[in-house]
């Protein structure tokens, strides 16, 4: 472990999540392949597209895991959009009858939709989130979905118990060119996770049995 990892509390925290995993999991232990195959989209998502409809945005969070690993259930919706941006998304949630309820601790705000949906728009100014947005995945109902590399991205810099586990889970089934777009990725704006990365990748493998 590098210095910068020692002062980074998120780095640590992974450190430590992929240490404790890392002496429990045994190949083969984890669910069965049948499952981890499994790509669904059964519990329905609000139509963003009809509310939001003068700036691009991309769907990250629970919701975007479903097109990468199996699906679970969530309640909220998050999407990421460029920061300049922002002023146009807000103005179109205020005309679909959104309302403002707070401001998140990272650039962006939260929201209730008329559905009673809740809604929380990340706002970034990264290359990445650029082309993230740019280049959108899209789910069965044709809601835009943040590519694989750039979802592990946002995992990897969040670094919460559910996000690295998202991140094994999908890394364990992802083809070997869509690693290798991850570690370009994280090589390029997340280098400091390029030990982790590995890491999850092998206990993702290990939760197949590969």
């Amino acid at each position: 472990m590098n210095t910068n990892q020692l002062a980074d509390p998120k780095a640590l925290f992974r450190q430590q999540f992929i240490a404790l995993v890392m002496k429990r999991v045994r190949p083969g232990t984890g669910s069965g392949l049948d499952f981890l195959e499994r790509r669904t989209w059964k519990h329905s998502v609000t139509n963003l597209k009809a509310i939001i409809k003068r700036a691009p945005f991309v769907i990250v969070g629970g919701v975007a895991t479903r097109l990468y690993m199996p699906e679970r259930m969530t309640l909220d919706l998050d999407i990421l959009i460029l920061e300049r941006d922002a002023p146009l998304v807000y103005q179109d949630l205020e005309l679909g009858g959104s309302q403002q309820i707070g401001k998140l601790s990272i650039p962006g705000s939260q929201w209730k939709l008329s559905d009673e949906t809740s809604l929380d728009v990340l706002e970034s100014r990264e290359v990445w989130a650029e082309k993230a947005i740019a280049n959108p995945q899209y789910s069965p109902d044709g809601l835009p979905i943040i590519p694989l590399p750039y979802l592990i991205l946002m995992k990897l810099q969040a670094s919460r118990t559910q996000d690295l586990a998202d991140v094994s889970r999908m890394l364990g089934s992802a083809t070997e060119s869509n690693l290798e777009e991850v570690r370009k990725a994280i090589a390029t704006y997340l280098p400091s996770a390029k030990e982790d990365l590995e890491s999850l990748i092998v206990l993702g493998q290990l939760e197949r049995d590969l």
